[in-house]
């Protein structure tokens, strides 16, 4: 017998056995992999690129050792030469397994794109950037009063915009002396004036009146996605958003995943650093020339993300926040270089500040959450998530704000579901169940029209149908148990209990078929009981998080339920509430924020004083750590049901009657058993 080995494929989180010797390509292919590919797998057209991952991987089960794939060929080598590849990268269709190995299929190598979610919400901003441009009058030199051209740039800056005392780089005083003498002595000088009584950097210097030309970048670097705004810094528009797949991804899905493999692997910690540099360094130049722009006129950098993030953007070793007491490197706001973090792509001089964390698993997005929303100046008691790989919740009033982290994982966006994708053209995103004839209707990313309407396999011909997102398995669960297809505790009936033949057997479970596109050789698109199960333990942390806050405020209820990020702007609030993925409250009372953290993070790319205040407000919120909550695992044990075990929903029980079935056969060939 030939020998097999394990592939795994992220973000797809899609695995297989396959014969060694056989190409990544073929691999990707038979498990329906999205890797492109254009000219049959000659290494022609290089649009199979890959990277594969090294070491060990405690979430997968797996160890790569350096030979898992056959060595650098002459195809990959000629390629490389004529036209580049980013370092680490390979060509799926030569390089063949010879052991164990996990791929990462980068977003360019991806038939159908990334949909990245984290649109630029409209908000007015009073402006107050740190970073500036001012035109200067400076004195011509004296021979008989000897003084530097920056000594006399300096004071000019004092008696004509109060500017004291600034520095600035070796860089900017090569290009000081051209600019003042071809500006007849006078230049626009771009000042960065930071908090804390930092002195004032002289960023550039440019010849006579220079109009415009002056941006910034708003980050929200997330676990999933990286979302960045670019920004005018003289009136706060957005010119261009724009986003890509983390690439920290390959390393692990989720945040200890990646904290375990900075444990198991020496340097794992620095190579995560350098892929996510260099991906920044690509969106800032790809944002830039979206709008554009030149990217050397980004002069500063505001970024938000969670305590791990953090920490491996910043070079710093995440491994203390892998296990109690969580403690951070650093919780307070940081102003740094651009150098410091390496990106190179934008001007030579730019400043980056980061949002301060609130504790070792509530971070600066959180931070950001709370700039944009304001809980503590809300009259009602509000819940605000922030839903994500790892969701972060906010409860409070103008009397006191509670946060805590809430590990769902990355389910919610569609990976370790059996048909999920990122969303992206061609993703099932919205689900009807008919109750009656347990008949589905869908919509797809790229399309309004229903599969049931007219013209949408025209619509849709060019994405085809081939996966379900986030929202779209959120609405089939839901949809599911509003039909009777589900039970409470989670179990799908069999065929002869739900009235449906799109219920059919899966081994000793069942799986319902949304749709089945085989015979025109598309996908068959179920929702398994292995979903399901996905689903409910990402809800349940989910809820379990905001009950612990409720139980440390002291409230049964909430008056009003804030559902921020990416994905909980494409929630629907029936939907969540029928899962129990929030508390029950009236329909009307829950609202989107679209990107808060995004928001957040242009807000404090426009103002200082909002910089100030968050740096303040961070102090005042009282962190409610999970991890070590006894109550956390019983509320989590409840929330496994659907809606709930427990807790009564009075509010959705006006609008929706959830049918009283039980499909449980005591564990004999009907469904799995509920543990707990």
């Amino acid at each position: 017998m030939s020998k097999e080995a394990l592939v795994i494929f992220t973000p797809s989180g899609k695995r297989g056995r396959f014969a060694v010797g056989t190409p990544i390509l073929t691999a990707a292919r038979q498990l329906g992999v999205d890797l492109d590919s254009v000219c049959g797998g000659r290494g022609i057209c290089s649009k199979c690129q890959i990277s594969p991952g090294y070491g060990d991987f405690a979430k997968h089960g797996v160890t790569v050792d350096d030979d898992a794939l056959t060595p650098w060929n002459s195809v990959e080598e000629r390629y490389k030469s004529k036209r580049g590849m980013a370092p680490g990268r390979r060509l799926g269709c030569q390089a063949c397994v010879m052991g164990d190995v996990v791929v990462d299929v980068p977003p360019e190598s991806q038939v159908h794109k990334q949909v990245i979610r984290k649109s630029a919400t409209q908000r007015d901003i009073v402006m107050d950037p740190a970073t500036r441009s001012y035109l200067v009058e400076v004195a011509e030199p004296d021979m008989h009063e000897p003084t530097g051209d920056f000594e006399r740039l300096t004071q000019a800056l004092a008696a004509q915009w109060q500017i004291v005392t600034p520095i600035t780089t070796l860089p900017v005083l090569r290009r000081l002396q051209p600019a003042l003498r071809k500006g007849n002595w006078s230049v626009t000088v771009v000042v960065n004036q930071g908090n804390h009584d930092a002195a004032p950097r002289i960023l550039d210097v440019f010849p006579g009146y220079r109009e415009g030309g002056l941006y910034g970048l708003a980050i929200d670097l997330g676990s999933t996605t990286i979302a960045a705004h670019l920004c005018s810094l003289e009136d706060g528009s957005v010119l261009a958003s724009s986003g890509l797949m983390n690439p920290q991804i390959r390393f692990g899905e989720d945040l200890m995943s990646r904290v375990s493999y900075a444990m198991m692997n020496p340097g794992g910690d620095v190579e995560m650093t350098r892929a996510v540099r260099t991906s920044i360094n690509d969106l800032a130049k790809s944002i830039a020339e979206e709008a554009k722009i030149d990217p050397k006129s980004i002069f500063e950098v505001v970024f938000v993300m969670n305590p791990v993030m953090h920490h491996l953007l910043m070079g710093i070793d995440p491994v203390e926040l892998g296990q109690a007491p969580f403690a951070l490197a650093t919780s307070g706001s940081m102003t740094l270089n651009a150098s410091e973090l390496d990106l190179t792509s934008i001007h030579d001089s730019a400043r980056v500040y980061v949002l301060p964390c609130i504790a070792g698993h509530v971070g600066a997005d959180c931070a950001a959450v709370a700039l944009s929303e304001e809980p503590s100046k809300s009259k009602d008691m509000v819940l605000i998530v922030d839903v994500g790989t790892n969701a972060e919740l906010l409860l409070g009033n103008e009397t006191r704000v509670l946060a805590c982290s809430s590990p769902t994982g990355p389910a919610f966006e569609g990976a370790q579901i059996s048909s999920g994708q990122r969303a992206a053209p061609g993703a099932i995103e919205r689900v009807e169940i008919d109750p009656v004839t347990k008949e589905p209707r869908f919509r797809v990313i790229g399309s309004d029209l229903w599969n049931t309407d007219p013209g949408f396999d025209a619509a849709t011909s060019a994405s085809g149908i081939t996966g379900i997102c986030g929202s779209g398995i959120i609405e089939a669960v839901a949809e599911m148990r509003m039909a009777g297809l589900v039970d409470q505790a989670g179990l799908i009936g069999g065929p002869d209990q739900t009235g449906t033949t799109r219920c059919e057997a899966e081994g000793r479970t069942h799986s319902y078929i949304l749709h089945d596109g085989s015979a025109e050789g598309g996908p068959k698109i179920s929702v398994t009981q292995g979903d399901i199960r996905a689903i409910q333990l990402a809800k349940a942390a989910l809820y379990a998080g905001a009950k612990l806050l409720m139980d440390e405020m002291g409230v049964e209820t909430v008056d009003r339920v804030t559902l921020a990020g990416a994905f909980g702007a494409h929630i629907s609030p029936k939907h969540a509430m029928v899962l129990g993925m929030i508390p029950d409250v009236l329909l009307e009372k829950v609202t989107s924020a679209g990107n808060a953290a995004g928001t957040g993070a242009r807000i404090a790319l426009c103002s200082r004083a909002a910089r100030t205040a968050i740096e303040a407000t961070v102090q005042q919120i009282h962190k409610v750590e999970t991890a070590i909550e006894p109550r956390f695992q019983e509320h989590f044990v409840n929330a496994s049901a659907i809606p709930n075990a427990l807790d009564t929903f009075p509010e959705l029980s006006r609008i929706v009657t959830l049918p009283n079935v039980s499909f449980n056969t005591s564990g004999s060939g009907g469904g799995r058993r509920r543990r707990g």
